[in-house]
């Protein structure tokens, strides 16, 4: 499996494999003077579901989120599986 990319200026993690990507998308903000992150989508390509790709994304995502002090949230219901 490909390494995870982080593409700063689009603030989303990408994992490029066989032409195609499969994305992590997020937003910063500011929550009553916090810096906080939401990840509202994670996308993976019908073709490769089931191999791990999206958590790999999601792992990668929190870690650099947990590294930063972001405070986290997650509007997608896959990643929240994962700050529970």
């Amino acid at each position: 499996m490909t390494d995870v990319l982080h593409l700063v200026e689009e603030n989303r993690f990408v994992i490029r494999h066989e032409g195609d990507e499969a994305v992590l998308a997020y937003r910063l903000f500011n929550n009553a003077g916090i810096e906080a992150i939401d990840f509202y989508s994670t996308f993976v390509p019908p073709a490769f579901r089931g191999q791990g790709f999206a958590e790999k994304l999601v792992r990668a995502g929190l870690k650099w989120a947990k590294e930063r002090n972001f405070e986290l949230h997650a509007s997608c219901w896959y990643v929240a599986k994962f700050i529970r």
